[in-house]
C-alpha cells in the first residue's frame, strides 16, 4: 500500500479524529527517526502519515502535586537536557542522551520509543522500573494503562488503530529513591542498545533497599521487568557480597529465557556487567 496523505494536525483531538476516519489505514509519526527507514524500504502498509510532530500538548515535561507527565512527542534532547528533571531521574535523562547520534535525539521522542515496540528502545527500561503509566487518547475516549501492559511482542504494543500515546506519567521519586540506567552498545556513538538495564531503588535511613524495580532491554522480545532478581535484592543491605549474589542470580535467570538462541552465551554474561554497573550508580548517589 503507498501513501497517499500526509496530514499535519496542530491538535491532539485533530489527530485523534484523523485516526479514526483513516479506520486503521492512518499512521502516526514524530520524530520518524525508525518510520522513515521503513518507509524508504516500503515496509509500509497505511495510505495516511499523521505527522504529531507541531503538536504543543503533546510537547512538555511539567510536575504537578508529586506526578511527573511527559509529552508523547518531547524529544529524547528535551529529556536529556531537562532541568526540571531531578538528578533522582539521571536513570531516565542517561537513557535518552544514550540514543544514536545528537540528529536522531533531536528528533526521536519518548512516544515513537514506545509505540515501535522495538526491544532495544532505551528509554522502555527506565519507564517500566518506575512503573511509569501511559495516557491513550482516541476520538471517543481517553484512558491510562502501564506502559509494561503496552508491550506484547517485538514490534508489537496493546494500542488500537484509532489511538494515540499522548503522555507517559510516573511519580517523582523522593529523597530516598534514585532511578540509574547502564547500557552496552556496540559502538560507542550511534549505539544501539546489546542490553539496557535501569535499577529504581528505595533505601531506608539503614540503607537497606526497601523497594527495588529492575527493567532490561534487548533480552527479550520487548523490555521487561525482573521480578525474580528484585525480590533477591529486597530487604538487603547491596554491598559487595549480596551484589555478586544478585548478579549470578540475574545471569541464570536470562541464561534460561535466552536458551537455545546464538546470543545466550554472551548475554547472559554480559548481563552481570550491566545490571552491577546500574546497581553501583544508584548506591553511589545515594551516599
Amino acid at each position: 500500500m503507498s501513501i497517499k496523505y500526509v496530514h499535519k494536525p496542530e491538535t491532539i483531538q485533530e489527530a485523534v479524529e484523523l485516526l479514526y476516519q483513516y479506520k486503521g489505514k492512518g499512521k502516526i509519526i514524530a520524530g520518524g527517526t525508525d518510520l522513515v527507514i521503513e518507509i524508504k524500504n516500503r515496509k509500509t502498509n497505511f495510505e495516511a502519515l499523521i505527522d504529531v510532530s507541531s503538536i504543543k500538548e503533546m510537547s512538555f515535561i511539567r510536575i504537578e502535586n508529586g506526578i511527573v507527565e511527559i509529552g508523547g512527542a518531547t524529544t529524547f534532547t528535551e529529556i536529556a537536557k531537562s532541568k526540571l528533571l531531578s538528578s533522582r531521574l539521571a536513570g531516565l535523562k542517561e537513557a535518552a542522551h544514550s540514543i544514536g547520534s545528537p540528529q536522531i535525539r533531536n528528533k526521536g521522542t519518548i512516544g515513537g520509543n514506545i509505540c515501535n515496540g522495538s526491544p532495544a528502545a532505551d528509554t522502555v527500561p527506565p519507564l517500566l522500573a518506575l512503573d511509569a503509566v501511559a495516557v491513550v487518547k482516541s476520538k471517543h475516549e481517553e484512558r491510562e494503562v502501564l506502559v509494561e501492559e503496552l508491550l506484547l511482542d517485538k514490534g508489537k504494543v496493546a494500542l488500537r488503530d484509532d489511538e494515540l500515546l499522548v503522555s507517559v506519567k510516573f511519580k517523582n521519586p523522593s529523597h530516598k529513591e534514585i532511578l540509574s540506567f547502564s547500557k552496552l552498545g556496540l559502538r560507542k556513538a550511534l549505539a544501539i542498545s546489546r542490553i539496557c538495564t535501569s535499577v529504581f531503588i528505595e533505601f531506608d535511613e539503614e540503607k537497606i533497599c526497601k523497594e527495588i524495580r529492575i527493567a532490561n532491554g534487548s533480552l527479550g522480545r520487548f523490555g521487561m521487568r525482573e521480578r525474580e532478581t528484585e525480590q533477591f535484592f529486597k530487604d538487603k543491605v547491596l554491598n559487595e557480597e549480596v551484589i555478586e549474589e544478585g548478579v549470578n542470580f540475574m545471569q541464570q535467570q536470562v541464561a534460561k529465557r535466552l536458551a537455545g538462541r546464538s546470543t545466550v552465551e554472551f548475554k547472559s554474561a554480559a548481563v552481570k556487567g550491566v545490571l552491577r554497573n546500574a546497581l553501583n550508580n544508584a548506591i553511589n548517589f545515594n551516599g
